[in-house]
């Protein structure tokens, strides 16, 4: 048995923003039209090491295609030099079940070269409370020419959103790191940190307040605290939910009806954007030589 395997460099490689975005709308509707197989992750917390250990495993019968994600969070690991989050997709051959590829990747870059490519962008602020991590955020990204050369590390999160048009909240922080009196009407936020139902990155005001968009109701309800913390609270239901990603790819209606309303994305991540993503790399990385193969 051959197995490709990919580092992050050559996942890079393999996989085009662009192009990118549109299989994602494939994942999306696949998932809410019920035609995926994915349960919900499996998680191991590992309180001493404020780490948790999540496994996310999907199939897309129809398109042939099957994988699992497999993802470390330990907290202490930037103490240690060390990236905070680890990840390996390992993609199967639907047919025979031999494994077909394995990768990694990273986040936050990703978010940005993303936006810019959905959306006009002329002006970035970014804010970390590692003043370091947002100026080294900056330098890198001023290197890519998909984004707009106008990014500034900012000292406060009140300073990055204010006047913003699309905010990423991409953190590990239990508590919001934005306020609603803190943002325009007609700012669209995407919340990608929050994946445990401690954690809550945008706070209840907001939430009541916006239009909320989720990839999957199940994970959504049971995984993050962006939205279970304000259903506890008795601020927002279930119910306050507008749709998931593949509904409104469906039914564009359930967007916003005027600029002035507030937008809220809040994605768990879910493991058929993986199996997506994972064979358009292997697809590409077989058509280019891309890594390398190991025979077992």
């Amino acid at each position: 048995m051959e197995i490709r395997v990919l580092g992050a460099e050559e996942m890079s490689q393999a996989l085009e923003m662009k192009s990118l975005i549109e299989e994602m709308k494939t994942a999306f509707l696949e998932l809410s039209s019920g035609r995926a197989k994915m349960p919900l992750r499996t998680r191991i917390n590992l309180p001493e090491q404020e780490a948790v250990f999540l496994a996310m495993p999907a199939a897309l019968p129809e398109q042939k295609k099957l994988a699992v994600k497999m993802v470390s969070v330990f907290g202490n690991n930037p103490d240690l030099g060390l990236p905070l989050i680890h990840a390996v997709v390992t993609v199967f051959d639907a047919t025979t079940g031999q494994v077909a590829i394995l990768g990694s990747g990273t986040q936050a870059r990703t978010q940005l070269e993303a936006v810019c490519c959905v959306r006009n962008i002329t002006k970035v602020r970014v804010f970390s409370p590692n003043s370091g991590h947002s100026q080294k955020f900056v330098d890198e990204m001023r290197g890519f020419s998909s984004v707009p050369q106008d990014l500034e590390a900012v000292d406060t999160p009140e300073e990055a959103v204010t006047d913003a048009d699309i905010i990423c909240a991409a953190t590990t922080s239990s508590t919001p790191v934005l306020r609603y009196q803190d943002l325009k009407s007609g700012v669209h936020i995407n919340g990608v940190g929050s994946f445990q139902p401690s954690m809550q990155e945008i706070d209840s005001e907001t939430i009541k307040n916006a239009l909320v968009f989720v990839d999957s109701r199940e994970s959504a309800l049971s995984e993050t605290g962006d939205l279970t913390i304000p259903i506890q609270e008795g601020i927002i239901g279930k119910n306050h939910l507008r749709a998931e990603i593949g509904e409104l790819l469906e039914n564009p209606s359930l967007g916003r009806n005027t600029p002035d309303e507030i937008t809220f994305f809040k994605s768990c991540g879910v493991a058929v954007q993986d199996v997506v993503a994972a064979g358009m790399a292997l697809e590409q990385a077989k058509k280019h030589n891309l890594g390398r193969i190991i025979r077992m």
